[in-house]
């Protein structure tokens, strides 16, 4: 497949596995699912564009932890919930103490567990509260925090799907997209992540960059602890990363210090 028709058709991928954008797939097998999991941060750069562009707009007439509930709303609304379901997915299945497919076949069920639940209220609560905070500052500082924080979290993903991270599942997203993404996207993404973020924080340029630095080390510890507890990751895995990092970003952009 010619290099640009594999970009193309990634990104198609990119938009329809992270939004619910209307976008019509194309081809669909692992060099093309490996191109998606690259450009996931881009993805998330544009989502949350437009997730600042929301927060902005009701801050300004509106309370800003309503303004933040409502923005932390669209956000699960944009990607049909489906990263937040991962999460609780994901912790259940670590919450419950099983290893390998005992632990698999908890993914799978259809209801959620204490640990679940509990995972899914504190995420959203801090990722409100933060969004709150971030909501006082000014325009520029609002949508650098917030693209800053949805794009590590899509680049959480990209760093899960390195070359040497297996798949937990002979089948599912995590066996289309693990494995197929080489050492160089994950850098140039956190780099250009790191620079987004500088303008996140008035007046201390380095606690933005600090706080994607932080939170893509906590994605690789959780990384390294599913994979030794579940055989690999699996597409739940996935969207638990992104929602675990961007909600690690958000705060490490309202910590003072």
């Amino acid at each position: 497949m010619p290099a640009e028709s594999r970009v193309v058709d990634g990104l198609r991928l990119a938009l329809t596995t992270f939004t619910t954008l209307p976008v019509r797939a194309g081809r669909i097998d692992r060099p093309t699912a490996g191109a998606a999991m690259a450009l996931a941060p881009l993805v998330g750069t544009l989502l949350g564009a437009v997730l600042a562009g929301v927060l902005l707009l009701l801050a300004a007439f509106a309370p800003p932890l309503v303004a933040a509930g409502v923005t932390v709303g669209c956000a699960a609304l944009l990607t049909r919930g489906l990263h937040l379901d991962g999460l609780a997915d994901t912790v259940d299945a670590l919450g419950s103490y099983r290893r390998g497919a005992a632990a698999l076949e908890i993914m799978k069920k259809p209801d959620v567990g204490p640990f679940g639940v509990v995972a899914l209220v504190v995420v959203l609560l801090l990722q409100t509260a933060a969004l709150a905070e971030l909501a006082g500052r000014s325009w520029p500082a609002v949508l650098a925090g917030v693209v800053a924080a949805t794009a590590a979290g899509r680049l959480a993903v990209t760093v899960a799907c390195r070359r040497g991270v297996p798949a937990a599942r002979p089948e599912g997203l995590g066996a289309l997209v693990a494995g197929t993404v080489g050492p160089v996207a994950p850098a140039v993404g956190a780099v250009a992540v790191a620079l987004t973020a500088v303008a996140a924080v008035p007046g201390r340029p380095w606690q933005g960059p600090l706080a994607v630095a932080a939170a893509l080390t906590v994605a690789v510890g959780l990384l390294r602890h599913v994979v030794r507890r579940l055989g690999g990751v699996t597409g739940d895995v996935l969207g638990a990363a992104v929602e675990v990092v961007t909600t690690l970003v958000y705060l490490g952009l309202v910590l003072s210090g």
